[in-house]
């Protein structure tokens, strides 16, 4: 890392990031800074442009003007993607006859890497450490499959955690799953943000799925609408207004 980025603990820096698909700006000058450590919910309305803004920070889609910068690098620069793990939307959508345990699927995540992709002794050890930060590590054997949509998708945070990322990024990463299993996982992001000092950011379009555990508070809708902390956002204007528009809130911070 950039020793002047590792100073400021700036992990990606968002720059006046604008984006079009060919019938409108779904982004417009979008600026702000994900830290180290930090644990932000990327939030707003369906059509906000998060995943958009997700994709572009992944480099799968390119601004149309703007930067992103992740440790002091372009996109364009930066070579280290196993620093960033992602979980997409939809990961668990799995087919219960799919042949594949819970190991193959987080060796996945190693594998597609390798330049010779053979699990090794080393890598083995990393699959099991992934599966046992997500308290999965005795479904080892079962099939994924088989699995409900909570542990599936504990599953494939273990994929995403066996490449050792700095920042973790999971996009609608609670859907489908009741409110308990909720609750569980995100005491196991927590953990993980706590612990092992991983940079969490969710994105949801729930606008309030704001849970005790996030600390940062980044709002899209077109632009960036508010930046701050959980607890400046539950109080501003902007959180005022959703809650009149009826947008979908839920705030779990005690």
């Amino acid at each position: 890392m950039d020793s002047a980025v590792a100073k400021q603990g700036r992990l990606i820096d968002i720059r006046k990031v604008s984006y079009d698909y060919g019938y409108g700006d779904v982004l417009k000058d979008v600026s702000f800074p994900i830290n180290t450590k930090d644990f932000l919910a990327i939030i707003g309305p369906n059509g906000a442009g998060k995943t958009t803004l997700i994709k572009i920070i992944l480099g799968l889609l390119k601004p149309h003007s703007g930067r992103v910068e992740i440790m002091g690098k372009t996109v364009e620069e930066f070579k280290d993607w196993k620093m960033i793990g992602y979980v997409p939307q939809k990961a668990t959508s799995i087919d219960s006859l799919f042949p594949v345990s819970v190991k193959e699927v987080v060796a996945m995540g190693i594998l597609s890497s390798l330049r010779f992709p053979r699990l090794s002794e080393e890598n083995d050890r990393r699959v099991f450490t992934a599966l046992k930060q997500v308290g999965m590590e005795d479904y080892k054997h079962r099939r994924i499959g088989n699995l409900s949509a909570g542990q599936q998708q504990r599953v494939f945070i273990a994929r995403a955690l066996a490449d050792r990322p700095k920042i973790l990024i999971l996009d609608e990463p609670t859907t489908g799953v009741d409110a308990r299993t909720r609750e569980h996982f995100y005491d196991m992001l927590h953990k993980l943000n706590e612990d092992e000092a991983i940079t969490i950011v969710l994105i949801t379009h729930e606008v309030g799925i704001i849970n005790r555990h996030v600390a940062q508070v980044a709002c899209l809708d077109l632009t960036l609408v508010y930046h701050g902390s959980h607890d400046e956002f539950c109080r501003s204007d902007e959180f005022k207004r959703m809650l009149a528009e009826g947008h979908h809130l839920v705030s779990h911070h005690h």
